[in-house]
């Protein structure tokens, strides 16, 4: 019954539209800096936590180990083996998150009221004192290694590894932070231990909650929940020196439709003319279902049944990727459409309707993410490691409108280089 409730809690915990959520800066007593939105119409707390660095810290040879040690977590604490950590979780209703990322670790927990002080408890013994018994690393270790051998199968992947092996080479970057099988089976429970303490450390943290908790019950929970752990970690990755020319890279992969990834440097997060770029992005090959790819390589031409743009802004290098898949015989013909439409935006860039239909995507499709009080507090943590400011929220759509054609243009000259494009192809294209 009590997981039935917290189901219905958290369907219909939806705060009121963006412009309203009133966010807090909070200081626990032990020093931690935690955003809040107080929701006390319901018994119920969405809690998210990132430490910055995820799996560009491992250790030179020891690839993966940040992954693995991530997906132990949950194996155990204290006298408590997995299944009674899943069962007394299980039992408090309580629903814990830990997922690794390339360049974070996002630790999240959902929790009523009632069992507040007994799920936090519970929560840090997991995150503080994992029993990363051999058991459970040998039976997750299996299982990431299943996850790789399965990747070495899937052309998107394929694409992916070889893309990012070409333009970042040795940094951790250039490789998959799941490791390789060699790397992960050399994985020792020492190694284990050691990426323990050099990813969760107090210097990298964001904290955000969402629900019924006011902000000194926060501020004393939080230093509950993360005494215990290092106050510093390990050194983060250095700068990533982008190496990819334009041209093409074909791997050979016996399939009857190929996987195109192309792309070049893109921009970084805070630059002034990021906006300009987001909405450019959305009219090239967005989220938006109606941009101009879509309309040339599927529309017109009937050459796939999906091709998208994405920016991507990561710490030490930004990236402007595509990716699109055609049947062997017409992928080079699309590769072809996609180096001619960059070129077209390059030279031309959008028309005043496809801006302001961007706009009208984006700006209208904002208030849908905040469904929810984990997806508001997830919002939140992201908002804090992009150093987005506590106005963020209220003003974003704003930002949007503001941006004019002739912003878009010129970022359009800037950013797009179709002479810098790469594309990597995985299969047996046909030209």
């Amino acid at each position: 019954m009590i997981r039935f409730v917290l189901g219905v809690v958290m369907i219909f915990a939806a705060l009121p539209a963006q412009a309203e959520i009133d966010i807090k800066e909070v200081t626990s007593p032990g020093g931690i800096t935690v955003w809040l939105v107080e929701e006390p119409s319901i018994p119920f707390v969405a809690l998210e936590l990132r430490f910055r660095g995820g799996g560009t810290l491992d250790l030179p040879g020891k690839r993966g180990a940040t992954n693995l040690m991530v997906g132990l977590l949950e194996e155990g604490t204290g006298d408590m083996d997995a299944r009674d950590f899943a069962k007394a979780t299980e039992e408090l209703a309580a629903q814990f998150g830990y997922r690794a990322y390339d360049e974070s670790i996002a630790l999240s927990a959902k929790f009523l009221t009632e069992n507040r002080d007994e799920a936090i408890a519970l929560f840090r013994k997991s995150v503080v004192e994992p029993r990363f018994d051999q058991v459970s690393i040998d039976r997750v270790r299996e299982q990431v290694l299943s996850g790789i051998r399965s990747d070495a199968k899937d052309p998107n992947r394929i694409a992916s590894a070889k893309f990012d092996e070409l333009a970042f080479g040795d940094h951790p970057y250039g490789s998959s932070m799941d490791g390789t099988e060699d790397s992960v089976l050399g994985l020792t429970r020492d190694d284990i231990i050691d990426a323990h303490r050099g990813a969760l450390a107090l210097d990298r943290v964001y904290v955000s909650a969402v629900g019924d908790i006011t902000a000194e019950e926060l501020g004393v929970m939080l230093d509950d929940l993360l005494m215990g752990l290092p106050e510093t970690g390990a050194a983060f990755a250095g700068p990533a020196e982008f190496s990819l020319a334009g041209g093409q890279t074909i791997v050979d992969f016996a399939t009857p439709q190929s996987v195109a990834l192309f792309g070049h440097e893109g921009i970084e997060r805070d630059d002034p003319d990021f906006f300009a770029a987001f909405l450019l992005n959305t009219i090239m090959g967005g989220s938006s279902f109606d941009n101009r790819l879509m309309e040339e390589v599927r529309e017109k031409r009937g050459l796939t049944y999906g091709i998208g743009t994405y920016l991507i802004a990561m710490d030490q290098a930004e990236l402007y990727l595509g990716s699109v898949a055609s049947v062997n015989d017409r992928v080079m013909q699309a590769v072809d459409v996609v180096k001619s439409e960059w070129a077209r935006m390059a030279s031309e860039g959008p028309t005043l309707e496809e801006l302001d239909a961007a706009k009208a995507y984006l700006t209208g499709a904002y208030p849908l993410r905040f469904d929810g009080n984990a997806a508001i507090a997830n919002i939140m943590v992201g908002m804090q490691m992009d150093d987005l400011g506590l106005d963020y929220i209220a003003g974003r759509n704003e930002k949007v409108r503001a941006v004019t054609l002739e912003d878009v243009r010129r970022v359009a000259a800037r950013l797009m280089r179709p002479e810098d494009l790469h594309f990597v192809i995985v299969g047996q294209p046909e030209s």
